[in-house]
């Protein structure tokens, strides 16, 4: 799988979550572990980082204290693993990345 990184942010030690693209339509992110496997958390901010007209296509739940709870594939291929930068109180999901719709209107001319 190639990654490529998008951001870092959530925590003032450098050991932020993060949001990585791949190669097959879908975004890695990395975000602290709960005691649910598969499911991580993550800073509202992470989600400023996904690319232009798309966003993370997976249920997020408002924890209310400026995170979300986000359930994916769990990340284990030693590979892939190898390629991101984990704390050890971190862990990584995919999740499917998809497109924004504009349901907006247009100015008349």
């Amino acid at each position: 799988m190639l990654l490529k990184f998008l951001g870092k942010g959530g925590s003032g030690d450098g050991e932020c979550p993060t949001l990585y693209a791949t190669d097959t339509s879908t975004y890695v992110v990395v975000g602290w572990k709960t005691q649910s496997p598969g499911t991580i958390e993550i800073p509202h901010l992470l989600l400023g980082f996904a690319e232009p007209d798309t966003f993370i296509g997976a249920t997020m739940n408002d924890t209310g204290r400026g995170t979300f709870l986000m359930s994916g594939r769990p990340i284990t291929d030693p590979e892939t693993v190898g390629k991101l930068d984990m704390e050890p109180h971190e862990t990584a999901v995919e999740v499917p990345k998809a497109e924004r719709t504009f349901y907006g209107v247009t100015a008349a001319a």
